[in-house]
């Protein structure tokens, strides 16, 4: 009998801690390295990414690079599953050069690879300041309405989602975002919030997060500082503790993404050190 009870007891501490670790939103299964392609003094190739993704311990990681980049895209996306790493999301960034049923070549490239690789995942939108150029919010909305609903059934021919990503301008302000998804009930949209693109917000961020938690797919960490600088390690700013515990405290679960972005420096050194800074505001597991 004593034995019986001990080994109920393990079992339940089992069950305990694997609940516990389940929800820990900065669990490493819950964490998405990005700006990694692009942002990297070493320049890897995607083996050699792959290859660093996974030695780190992550199981996934965001694609997101230049022309050079989309160009060796299809070879990345097929290593990365040929050794079990998923990726969560890739990039595409729309700017003047871009129209309605004739995007540029990179972004073409981009659903060519997915097409061909049968790669069913999230695609972050961006879309420079410039597109919205001397228009107002009506002509502004349109014009995001038709490009948005375009590449949304552009992705689902591959499988795939849209989110709308505040990379800065009138199409980086969440209230903007939460218009176009509204215009477009017909489609399955996402928001992705990026801390390093915030700095504007952080004023109204707690009623941001509130408007815009139904639609959150992810979260890109950041180190924040009132006046900046853009990009600030984890644990070094003052402000991205407070934040992240009102996400968490609303109820977002994650995923986050963990930041490279930084050109001069080795990504995954990078990486290493976002790390750290999480871990040691939240003790990560």
């Amino acid at each position: 009998m004593i034995k019986r009870n001990l080994f109920l007891s393990a079992i339940l501490l089992i069950l305990i801690f694997s609940c516990h670790k389940a929800e820990d939103p900065f669990r490493v299964e819950n964490l998405i390295p990005w700006s990694i392609v692009a942002f990297d003094k070493l320049e890897r190739s995607p083996s050699e990414r792959v290859a660093m993704i996974k030695n780190l311990g992550f199981s996934q990681y965001a694609f997101g690079g230049r022309k050079k980049h989309v160009e060796t895209m299809k070879e990345e996306l097929n290593l990365a599953r040929d050794e079990g790493i998923e990726i969560s999301a890739v990039w595409l960034y729309i700017n003047n050069k871009d129209t309605l049923l004739n995007l540029k070549l990179a972004n073409e490239m981009v659903f060519e690879s997915l097409k061909d690789t049968g790669l069913s995942t999230q695609i972050w939108i961006g879309i420079d300041a410039e597109y919205f150029g001397g228009l107002t919010q009506s002509e502004s909305l349109k014009k995001a309405h038709d490009m948005i609903s375009y590449l949304s059934k552009r992705a689902q021919k591959v499988s795939c989602k849209i989110a709308l990503y505040n990379h800065g301008g009138w199409f980086g302000e969440p209230e903007n975002q939460l218009e176009i998804i509204k215009r477009l009930p017909q489609h399955d949209i996402g928001i992705i919030y990026n801390f390093h693109h915030a700095h504007e917000q952080l004023d109204k961020y707690q009623s941001i997060i509130k408007k815009i938690q139904p639609f959150l797919w992810c979260v890109n960490l950041n180190g924040m500082k009132k006046d900046g600088p853009k990009i600030i390690p984890i644990g070094e700013g003052n402000l991205e503790k407070e934040m992240i515990n009102l996400l968490v405290k609303s109820g977002y679960k994650g995923p986050f993404g963990v930041l490279g972005h930084v050109k001069s420096e080795d990504v995954e050194f990078t990486l290493k050190k976002n790390l750290k800074g999480l871990q040691a505001l939240f003790v990560v597991r």
